[in-house]
């Protein structure tokens, strides 16, 4: 039976680790507020969401967000059906 073997590198690097850490005691002290509405953070995942985001702004390992390689195919999709659609 063949085994998969686990990649040694991290996926998040450690300044990725200390941002999210960050965020998360700011919002357990009701000090992290949201970004476009201003409001007070409640949700975990959110506050994590908000940690990974600075660390991608600041160049920390951090992988890339999965949304945003969906819509670049959808773009392609599109332009191709009307390059086929011209000839």
């Amino acid at each position: 039976m063949p085994t998969k073997k686990k990649s040694s590198s991290r996926k998040y690097g450690k300044a990725a680790s200390k941002s999210v850490e960050r965020e998360m005691r700011a919002m357990k002290q009701g000090k992290l507020k949201s970004g476009r509405s201003g409001k007070k953070v409640t949700s975990r995942k959110q506050a994590i969401a908000i940690g990974l985001s600075e660390a991608r702004k600041s160049g920390a390992k951090v992988p890339k967000k999965k949304s945003a390689t969906k819509k670049k195919s959808t773009k392609k999709k599109i332009s191709r059906k009307k390059s086929s659609s011209k000839k």
